[in-house]
């Protein structure tokens, strides 16, 4: 007995995701990476480089999840 599988395969939504949201997190998440090791290099204040880790975390979770629905929206 065979076993049929169903792809679930959506070319338009995955090439707008991996094409132009997925950079956009990315980037994102760097911009903030970027701004509290500033934040650190300069003896910033210590409560603005905890709120900038908590927003990269939330940011990386979220480019995670982007990534992951790309990748099945391509159907892989």
């Amino acid at each position: 007995m065979a076993e049929r599988r169903t792809r679930c395969y959506h070319p338009q939504m995955a090439s707008i995701l991996s094409t132009f949201i997925l950079p956009v997190a990315a980037g994102a998440v760097a911009i903030v990476l970027l701004l509290g090791l500033v934040n650190m290099m300069r003896g910033g204040s210590p409560n603005t480089s905890q709120k900038l880790m908590r927003w990269r975390v939330l940011l990386q979770f979220i480019a995670i999840v982007i990534a992951m629905i790309a990748v099945w929206a391509m159907g892989r």
